[in-house]
């Protein structure tokens, strides 16, 4: 098999960005560009191709990839570990500068594509709350909690002082579901039951709590469980 070196230069994925721009390169060719070369019998490209293949092609899924599991494929030392874990890293910062500053949430569906960048690479369960003004504007959001696989355990009365501080009219809490499961348990419901009272209590709109699970949520609003 032939090394990257010795493809013809409209092939090769460096001389291809340079001629044509880094849009025409596919998601395994531009990280080859970044580890820089390959093993005997396979160049970088073939590499990238099968590690992406076994994260199903997704970059959101390398991206909780950790250093260790990637120094299992052959090629891969712990640099270049380190490289593709920054590169999907730095396409995750990318994302969140994208956000609107003063995003406005109209919908369930607004609150998701504003915790997508936050929360889609995460390993752990975490659970934050989004601070909203009078005109439903996001004045930004904070981390309450940070916990396992299985949870994170949330204090309805930090819950309550960080809105107050934030001078939020309104809040969304968000978790997400590391398994990928939308449905909420038994916890998520009664945590759900005391955070929308203890903010009915101090005049706090409390407008959804919404599970966060990949590419899909579950959203108590739209379920008319609120």
């Amino acid at each position: 098999m032939k090394t990257i070196k010795e493809w013809a230069p409209e092939d090769r994925p460096r001389e291809r960005l340079l001629a044509y721009g880094a849009e025409t390169l596919s998601k395994a060719e531009l990280l080859a560009i970044l580890i820089g070369s390959g093993v005997p019998g396979k160049s970088a490209v073939d590499i990238m191709r099968t590690i992406l293949s076994d994260y199903g092609d997704s970059l959101m899924s390398l991206a909780k990839a950790s250093v260790q599991e990637l120094m299992r494929y052959e090629g891969i030392g712990e640099a270049k570990a380190v490289t593709i874990v920054a590169a999907c890293q730095l396409a995750s910062q990318r994302l969140k500068e994208g956000l609107p500053q003063r995003m406005q949430i109209n919908t369930s569906a607004d609150a998701f594509e504003y915790f997508r960048p936050r929360m889609q690479d995460l390993t752990v369960e975490e659970c934050h709350l989004m601070l909203l003004d009078q005109g439903m504007k996001v004045k930004g959001s904070v981390l309450l909690s940070k916990g396992g696989i299985a949870g994170a355990s949330v204090d309805v009365r930090c819950l309550l002082r960080e809105a107050l501080l934030g001078q939020a009219v309104a809040v969304v809490l968000c978790h997400n579901h590391p398994s990928g499961r939308t449905q909420p348990s038994r916890d998520d419901d009664n945590l759900t039951r005391k955070a929308a009272e203890a903010c009915r209590a101090t005049g706090i709109r409390f407008v959804d709590h919404i599970i966060f699970a990949g590419n899909n949520y579950y959203s108590y609003q739209e379920n008319g469980k609120l």
